[in-house]
């Protein structure tokens, strides 16, 4: 079996408090190039403080944080997207009375060499939907106010976005949580197009179902520590799905309703196999 790459993004031992709350405690992660990191928890876990302090929102206050081996400290959202990072986030920060290519190039907008620097709307258009048809998005007409598209094709425009902008890394908060199964599949064929095209992808979310169709690395947060970090080829999504409904001490549990006669026939089956 072919070894994993050297990281681009290596958090190594991170911690992070919002005055006496700790929402990372020890937290290591490893962000490969064609690969997708999938981070699951649930509410509280620690999940956007992580892709927070990777997308340059937050500092951390102990461990460290390398980009290609050199140890960085961002200050910004902007540090991060030079450093080829870029975060997709569950509200797309969007405009949905705005065409399509109008929100591709949103704060990005391509202007004419000419008296006044106009607009170059038609190069904008082209290339909007050149890069849509290479990630397989095929939309009728890029002028379409983007309010119109479905919620899997707003996120597509997003990731598609993201990659005709350079990036290396590209974090996904949540890209299916809202979705219907169509949707979250269109959502999460694209995502494994990105990691065709050599991207590092940081899959945020609570399904364990979704990650382990697209996910080549687990790691599972509970109350800001890391309580699984396996390889596709170390888990399986029973072991998954038991980890996201509480691991050991959802066992520990069941086996105190079973001696106790409290738990009705088969509902320690149920406890062990729920799903989040």
């Amino acid at each position: 079996m072919t070894a994993p790459t050297a990281p681009i993004i290596e958090m190594i031992d991170i911690s992070k408090s919002y005055a006496h709350i700790r929402a990372l405690d020890g937290v290591s992660l490893a962000v490969r190039a064609g690969e997708v990191t999938c981070v699951l928890g649930d509410n509280g876990a620690g999940k956007s403080t992580l892709i927070k302090i990777m997308g340059g929102f937050h500092s951390y206050d102990a461990g460290a944080m390398k980009v290609n081996g050199a140890e960085v400290r961002f200050n910004s959202p902007r540090d991060a997207l030079n450093a080829g990072i870029a975060t997709v986030y569950q509200d797309l920060a969007v405009v949905d009375l705005m065409e399509t290519w109008r929100n591709f190039f949103l704060g990005s907008e391509i202007r004419k060499d000419a008296l006044f620097k106009p607009l170059d709307i038609g190069h904008m258009r082209a290339t909007t939907s050149e890069q849509l048809t290479n990630l397989g998005i095929h939309l009728d007409d890029v002028n379409q106010p983007l309010g119109t598209l479905s919620g899997g094709q707003r996120q597509c425009v997003a990731i598609a976005r993201a990659v005709y902008f350079g990036a290396k890394v590209l974090i996904l908060d949540e890209p299916t949580a809202s979705l219907g199964v169509n949707q979250s599949g269109v959502v999460l064929k694209y995502v494994a197009k990105a990691r065709e095209s050599g991207i590092g992808v940081v899959f945020i979310t609570h399904n364990p179902h979704h990650a382990y169709l697209i996910g080549d690395s687990f790691a599972v947060l509970k109350l800001g520590r890391m309580s699984l970090d396996a390889r596709r080829n170390e888990i399986t999504i029973e072991q998954l799905i038991r980890e996201m409904a509480g691991g050991d001490e959802l066992s520990a549990l069941a086996r105190d309703l079973d001696r106790s006669g409290a738990a009705a026939p088969g509902a320690t089956e149920a406890i062990e196999t729920k799903a989040t």
